[in-house]
């Protein structure tokens, strides 16, 4: 078996389902459905049957580049994810929830050191 036939094997739920998605797309253009609705129709989709995962996957694969514009697209994420959380807070602050987002961050912090103990352990103590 060769390396396409055997990637194609692999990856046909996922290059089927990029296909319907761009069909899909194409479409909702031709018929002038407003571009809002298709990008949260498309962002919605895309989240729940894990496209992203699949794509990233797909450019991840590719030597020596692949791992870099990972890196490139995904550190951004993080970051707006991040600077996201600080302006809910600042929000939530102003409004008058400090004590619960006190609380919220008390909870998120038990989790973080949680894993981290995890973590260690896990690397302390041999399974095998």
């Amino acid at each position: 078996m060769n390396k396409q036939s055997s990637f194609l094997k692999i990856y046909r739920k996922q290059i089927f389902g990029w296909v319907l998605i761009m069909a899909a797309i194409c479409i909702a253009l031709y018929y002038g459905i407003d571009k809002k609705i298709i990008l949260f129709a498309t962002f919605a989709i895309s989240i729940f049957t894990q496209i992203f995962v699949g794509l990233g996957a797909l450019v991840g694969m590719i030597p020596l580049v692949g791992p870099l514009i990972i890196n490139i697209i995904s550190i951004p994420v993080f970051w707006i994810l991040n600077a996201m959380g600080y302006v809910v807070s600042g929000i939530a602050i102003k409004k008058g929830y400090a004590t619960e987002l006190a609380k919220s961050r008390v909870v998120t912090l038990g989790l973080l050191i949680g894993i981290i103990i995890g973590y260690i352990i896990g690397h302390i103590v041999p399974i095998r």
